[in-house]
């Protein structure tokens, strides 16, 4: 057994050689990025967790809230995104907005609650499953994973392995996490899942690069709508739960729009003291309109207010009132734009002194 670690240490810390040594000679900030502006109506990404779990009102929603906003979805004409046509379809523009459902951590209350009704209507959605809990009390098991990856609609997706705030431990625990999944996706569905999702949406720069050189798409849990130019290692998506699910704020948020922009500044999402307020900018393009109407809110000093934001030449630019208290910073932008509200978020996990 200790010869075993030993051998798994070692290759992990080849692994973790190897990738710095491509990181070292390849830049791969913006390698996926069209960077034009183009008008994409968008993929509105909806986060679930629980269902009919009331003793979790922070990750769970009740079914017959569900099923409301699958209703209000149908009748406000955007169609469902189906996953397996992700990779082709995210470098096209919409002319009609979709979209996406996903569900994290593969809970028991997913399958019995609301697996036979997306079933029954053949709503299609990721599946985001961390690999260490599964078949544990209140987790699913791996024949009903496979249940449910048998259909066309369904996708099973990438949680890591042991869903640890892994922004907390070092690179090569985080690689060690990722290869012990994989190595459990193959034994027990014959292949890894090619779309990752972060737990509790924290990443590094060296987090989100690992996963770009392993995946086709990773999503976060900050707020917002894809566009082409998002960045297809940090994808936002909404959090729906009870505390933020109830149904004027779901119908606001399906009504929202993508917020495009070329590029996003710090690179890297992870604060420490060194970093904390980072120096956040955002270039947008020169085709957009009435960015002027931008207004941010930012909750640093643990303490939600509007952002002290400056535009010059197409960049904004926030000038912080003073740290983000750990153990998240978030920024909330929006804009009005001739009556369609645009939105883009960005979440800062902070390492703790």
């Amino acid at each position: 057994m200790i010869i075993k670690k030993i051998f798994s240490l070692a290759a992990s810390m080849i692994s973790l050689f190897i990738f710095i040594l491509f990181l070292s000679s390849n830049s791969i900030s913006d390698e996926n990025n069209i960077k034009h502006y183009s008008g994409d109506e968008g993929i509105l990404s909806l986060m679930y967790h629980r269902f009919n779990e009331n003793k979790y009102p922070s990750t769970n929603i009740q079914m017959d809230v569900f099923k409301e906003q699958i209703e209000i979805i149908k009748n406000s004409n955007y169609s469902f995104s189906n996953p397996k046509n992700f990779v082709e379809s995210f470098s096209s523009p919409k002319t009609n907005k979709e979209i996406l459902i996903t569900i994290d951590d593969g809970f028991l209350s997913f399958y019995l609650e609301v697996w036979p009704f997306l079933k029954q209507n053949k709503i299609p959605f990721i599946l985001f499953v961390s690999t260490e809990p599964v078949g544990k009390s209140g987790y699913m098991t791996w024949e009903q994973i496979k249940e449910v990856e048998t259909e066309e609609f369904a996708i099973i997706g990438h949680h890591s392995h042991s869903h640890g705030y892994l922004i907390d431990k070092d690179d090569n625990f985080f690689i060690s996490d990722i290869e012990k999944a994989n190595e459990i996706f193959l034994k027990n569905l014959g292949y890894i899942p090619n779309l990752f999702s972060y737990p509790f949406g924290e990443y590094s720069k060296f987090m989100r690069d690992y996963v770009s050189q392993n995946f086709d798409f990773a999503f976060g849990q900050h707020s917002g709508v894809i566009d082409l130019n998002k960045d297809k290692f940090e994808l936002p998506r909404f959090p729906i739960n009870e505390n933020y699910g109830e149904l004027k704020r779901f119908r606001s948020i399906i009504n929202s729009f993508p917020l495009e922009y070329a590029q996003l500044l710090p690179l890297e999402k992870k604060l420490s003291v060194e970093n904390n307020p980072p120096n956040f900018q955002v270039k947008f393009f020169n085709e957009q309109t009435n960015l002027n109407n931008i207004n941010c809110y930012s909750n640093e000093l643990d303490i939600w207010e509007r952002s002290n934001t400056t535009l010059n030449d197409n960049t904004l630019k926030i000038n912080f009132r003073g740290p983000f208290v750990p153990r998240r910073g978030r920024i909330n932008c929006s804009l009005n734009d001739n009556g369609k509200w645009r939105w883009f978020g960005v979440q800062f996990p902070i390492k703790k002194n």
